[in-house]
């Protein structure tokens, strides 16, 4: 089966999780049903009222929220006086922690896509008894390696469009870590420099789509253009704040902490990150793990295909809590 019908809410509200940061979030389907929470990618793009549809509503008690900076929380990345520092990966798993304890929930199945599954892989290492399984897709684990082949690495397949991406770049600046590059740019307290910035950094995104459809209408809000590239670069120019090791891969490096958690890894076939081999081999050093390759899809979660194996992912869970 595909997707689910569309649903409503039946609660939402902005939990105050310091710093001045309130995020917002939201409850979906069965108020009694298996807890579930949904975390989105980019870093900094939000939640979509699409992915409350992956889920049986009369099953799921569905979770969504939009990470610090981004959608419907406060303070919003794109404003230049908005603190990043306080917008780190350590801050974003310790706001899961105080939503559950808010929402009185003691183990969640957490589904995560692309900087979803980073964060969540790292929020089961860190906080294992609060999880029950893992689903994620566009599968990446936030190392160095990773970034280097998202920016630079794909310059080789796209040579037009990388040439364009580092022209925006001062010539120092061409050689070293790009997001980084690119996050000084959208740090610039020249608001004309940040704006091509993120114009340049969403252009480059948009241009190594593996597959049709190679457009992105969200790009083309400004506000959320210039919040997604500040937070994005803010993150991959800085090891996605796993700490030391993140060379070789800190996620992938504590896949043994997962081994009594059961996980689903759906991974499109085209999506560039399977060029170093990251899904396999996190899914090989994770015992409890399966991984479903779809053919002919990238980095699309709600490509045809992919929709019908993440469902199929979150029903199995639901009926095996039903049997337990």
């Amino acid at each position: 089966m595909g997707l689910y019908a569309e649903i409503e809410p039946y609660d939402h509200g902005m939990l105050d999780v310091g710093d001045g940061n309130r995020i917002y979030w939201e409850t979906c389907g069965n108020p009694h049903g298996k807890p579930a929470v949904m975390l989105h990618g980019g870093p900094g793009t939000g939640c979509s009222p699409n992915f409350r549809r992956y889920f049986d509503p009369a099953a799921y008690r569905i979770v969504l929220l939009d990470q610090r900076g981004c959608g419907r929380s406060t303070p919003s990345a794109s404003a230049y006086d908005t603190d990043m520092s306080v917008n780190t990966t350590a801050h974003v798993i310790a706001d899961l922690e105080l939503l559950r304890r808010h929402l009185g929930i003691e183990r969640w199945l957490v589904w995560g896509v692309s900087w979803g599954s980073v964060l969540g892989l790292r929020y089961a290492q860190t906080h294992p008894g609060a999880v029950s399984e893992l689903v994620l897709t566009g599968v990446a684990t936030g190392s160095n390696p990773e970034v280097a082949l998202m920016t630079r690495g794909l310059g080789k397949i796209f040579p037009e469009a990388f040439e364009r991406f580092v022209g925006e770049l001062p010539d120092g600046d061409r050689d070293g870590n790009l997001a980084a590059a690119y996050n000084r740019l959208l740090e610039s307290p020249d608001a004309a420099v940040r704006e091509r910035a993120a114009r340049a950094w969403t252009d480059w995104e948009t241009a190594v789509i593996p597959a049709p459809p190679r457009s992105v209408p969200r790009y083309e809000d400004p506000v959320f253009r210039m919040g997604f590239a500040r937070t994005v670069t803010h993150y991959w120019g800085n090891d996605h704040f796993l700490g030391e090791g993140n060379d070789e891969g800190v996620v992938l490096r504590d896949a043994h902490l997962l081994k009594d958690i059961p996980g689903t890894l759906v991974q499109g076939a085209l999506d560039f990150g399977n060029l170093l081999g990251i899904v396999w081999r996190l899914h090989h050093a994770w015992p409890g793990s399966e991984l479903v390759l779809v053919d002919e899809v990238g980095h699309n979660a709600g490509a045809p295909g992919m929709t019908e194996v993440l469902v199929a992912a979150t029903d199995r869970y639901a009926a095996r809590t039903r049997r337990s």
